[in-house]
C-alpha cells in the first residue's frame, strides 16, 4: 500500500520569487503568509513592524528562524539572541522562546515535525 502526503502550498512551483516580498509590513502588526503547509513541517513568513513580537511560548517541535531584512532579538530558554538578516538560530522543541523586532524585521520560519 501506497502512502501520499498533501502538501499545500501558497507559492507556485518551479519558479523562483523573492522571498522577500512574499509578506508585507502593515503598521503596529505582525503579518505572516503559510507558504508551504504538509504533514511534516511548514515554512512561514513573518513581517514584524518595529517593536512588534511574538510573546513567550514552547513548541513540540524544533523551528529553524533565518532573517531576511532587518533586526530582531530571539530569546530562547530566556538566553536573548540578536538576529540580523542573513542569520539563523535553532529553536528547540520544548524550550520556551519570543521574537522581538527592534527594526522593521522579516524572517522565515521552518518548522519540522517529527
Amino acid at each position: 500500500m501506497t502512502s501520499t502526503t498533501a502538501t499545500r502550498s501558497e507559492i507556485a512551483a518551479a519558479q523562483s520569487l523573492p522571498i522577500i516580498d512574499l509578506v508585507s509590513y502593515q503598521d503596529g502588526s505582525v503579518v505572516s503568509r503559510v507558504v508551504l503547509k504538509g504533514e511534516k513541517g511548514n515554512v512561514t513568513v513573518f513581517a514584524f513592524d518595529a517593536g512588534q513580537a511574538l510573546t513567550e511560548h514552547t513548541s513540540p517541535f524544533a523551528a529553524l528562524v533565518q532573517a531576511i531584512e532587518g533586526e530582531a532579538e530571539i530569546t530562547v530558554a530566556g538566553k536573548p539572541i540578536p538576529l540580523t538578516a542573513g542569520e539563523i538560530v535553532l529553536l528547540p522543541a520544548e524550550k520556551p522562546h519570543a521574537v522581538k523586532a527592534t527594526t522593521r524585521f522579516k524572517m522565515v520560519l521552518t518548522m519540522i515535525r517529527s
